[in-house]
């Protein structure tokens, strides 16, 4: 069973769960430094942790842009359970609910090895290429 859980609150289960999925991926698999993601806009996001069998799996977190989009970061699933659809549905459970609330459009900064994955999801790639925390990113765009 899958179940997506919303938060905006850093002291729910659904933030701590997600924040570990993160240090998994981010910090010790990808080698991030954990104040680089650990940062000043936590407490700004909504968080979306995805459970599977009541384990939490899967990661996002977002936030409004000044004109009337969503710009989703920290997308994560564990490594166990990986190529399994949980990181789409999770972006699609986070376009409908951002379409519902009237938000024109996604921006994210997907990791270049990701872009094939975003791409699938209707997202396009906007911009130059950067490197953020030694990882080349390309933003990506997705109209609702």
């Amino acid at each position: 069973m899958i179940e997506i859980r919303v938060s905006n609150d850093l002291n729910s289960n659904v933030y701590k769960d997600g924040l570990d999925i993160r240090k998994a991926v981010f910090v010790d698999e990808q080698h991030v430094p954990a104040d680089l993601e650990i940062d000043d806009n936590e407490s700004n996001c909504i968080y979306n942790t995805l459970y599977k069998d009541n384990q939490p799996a899967a990661v996002a977190r977002y936030f409004p842009t000044k004109n009337n989009g969503i710009h989703i970061q920290r997308v994560a699933v564990l490594k166990d359970f990986r190529h399994q659809g949980l990181a789409s549905e999770l972006i699609e459970k986070i376009a409908v609910d951002a379409k519902i609330q009237g938000y024109q459009y996604i921006i994210l900064g997907a990791q270049d090895q990701a872009n094939g994955f975003y791409k699938s999801l209707g997202f396009k790639v906007v911009g130059d290429q950067y490197k953020e925390a030694g990882i080349l990113h390309h933003d990506m765009r997705k109209e609702l």
